[in-house]
């Protein structure tokens, strides 16, 4: 019975998040309301607030389903990346990039965003931060195995490496988010110029 009870629990909150995707991609984040999502996922009212205290929280946790599903697919790159340094982290970024679109719209990144920004003590603020921090240990990570294979200097700290390409790509990101009529094919042609000219500066040939 525990068993079916855990399905259960995982099969409505699974409809509440497709519910969310669905109904913020079409109406807007802030159009929608609770009981819009809990029609939709075809649940009362108070389940939804059984799993999530607030609207916003549903937004996030579109967010962490959408970073978990990137960091997965990131390992994978890690495992076995391209040959020469450019292209390997060009891989790792446009992975993130390729996927952002997934669940999310750029209205729904916005809205996130201005979350974590205005109210970065609470648990949505860290848990977005503290999302933006994975993704950078993945980086630094890409580049730690890249620096193994002897592609990377041994000079430069991966770490410190890592977190620099994160934050260009999630700066560049965020002017792609903020303007409606970016399309991706332009946010990876910027990031590609900018992380092959840095890929060159760190590689070790």
């Amino acid at each position: 019975m525990a068993g079916l009870r855990e399905k259960q629990k995982a099969d409505r909150e699974r409809r509440i998040l497709q519910a969310a995707v669905t109904k913020f991609r079409a109406d807007g984040y802030r159009a929608v309301r609770i009981e819009d999502l809990a029609e939709m996922a075809e649940v009362s009212v108070g389940t939804v607030y059984n799993y999530y205290q607030t609207k916003g929280d549903i937004l996030m946790a579109t967010v962490t389903m959408e970073v978990e599903e990137v960091l997965e697919a990131g390992l994978a790159i890690l495992a076995d990346p391209p040959e020469a340094v450019g292209d390997a982290l060009l891989a790792l970024i446009f992975s993130y990039y390729d996927h952002s679109l997934k669940y999310l719209s750029k209205e729904m990144w916005r809205s996130a965003m201005a979350l974590a920004i205005e109210a970065p003590g609470t648990p949505n603020g860290r848990r977005y931060f503290e999302m933006d921090q994975r993704l950078a240990a993945q980086m630094s990570d890409l580049v730690a195995e890249l620096q193994n294979r002897g592609s990377v200097r041994r000079d430069i700290d991966p770490g410190l490496v890592g977190i620099l390409l994160f934050n260009n790509l999630n700066q560049m990101f965020l002017e792609f988010v903020t303007q409606d009529d970016m399309q991706l094919d332009v946010l990876r042609t910027r990031v590609a110029a900018q992380t092959l000219t840095f890929g060159q500066l760190i590689a070790s040939d």
